[in-house]
């Protein structure tokens, strides 16, 4: 076969992995880095997600066009969704608090839902209603959520909660995490993400390696 037809079919063949990919990635899995410590630490400033959209979104890639599935996430579940109150910024990542019908309070440093005090391991700092008057009756297809560093999240103590359709996906796997400054992860700064990449090229210590691969 001559070269040239070899180079030809080669590339055909990349065209298609990639076209698939980015039709993966945006009907059923999509990738996300965290920017804020609100999840800390479950998440950390730099984690890069893998997340999957199965059973809970279904979008068309390079369009805002999606519509919620059957799944619905479970309490203590951490979820992605678009904040409701501004649906053009970036998703945000929080954990769900209470569930539709529920009735969520805070007080003595903890949450509690229906009446009952919620057991909650990964919450770093007291839990405070903020702006939130309790208790709070989470609406039907909705859903409260919180970060799990409570000293610094603005979540559904602020602005309410989540309704179902913005929900799109939850995360499956941390496949990288860099130690890098927090701006590097906000939305636009590309050569501040350059120099971060770079940096972890010529400094694998920024690397969190004992991260890498964690499962939710």
């Amino acid at each position: 076969m001559p070269v040239g037809t070899k180079i030809q079919r080669e590339i055909i063949a990349w065209f298609w992995v990639g076209l698939a990919f980015l039709l993966i990635n945006g009907t059923i899995g999509q990738a996300r880095v965290i920017p804020s410590g609100s999840m800390e630490n479950t998440l950390l400033i730099g984690d890069h997600l893998i997340m999957s959209r199965i059973g809970y979104d279904a979008g068309v890639p390079f369009t805002s066009w999606h519509v919620p599935l059957w799944r619905n996430p479970k309490r203590q579940q951490v979820i992605i969704f678009k904040p409701p109150f501004a649906p053009d910024t970036p998703d945000y990542v929080k954990r769900v608090i209470g569930l539709p019908g529920d009735s969520v309070d805070i007080h003595d440093g903890a949450v509690w839902v229906n009446g009952h005090r919620l057991t909650e391991p990964y919450a770093v700092g007291a839990s405070e209603p903020y702006e939130l008057h309790t208790p709070y009756k989470v609406s039907d297809n909705c859903y409260f959520v919180m970060g799990d560093n409570r000293g610094n999240s603005y979540d559904s103590r602020f602005w309410g909660c989540v309704p179902r359709k913005d929900i799109i996906g939850t995360p499956v796997m941390i496949y990288m995490s860099l130690d890098a400054p927090s701006d590097a992860w906000e939305p636009g700064q590309i050569r501040e993400r350059f120099f971060a990449y770079a940096n972890a090229i010529l400094h694998p210590g920024s690397v969190r390696w004992r991260r890498l691969f964690h499962i939710f």
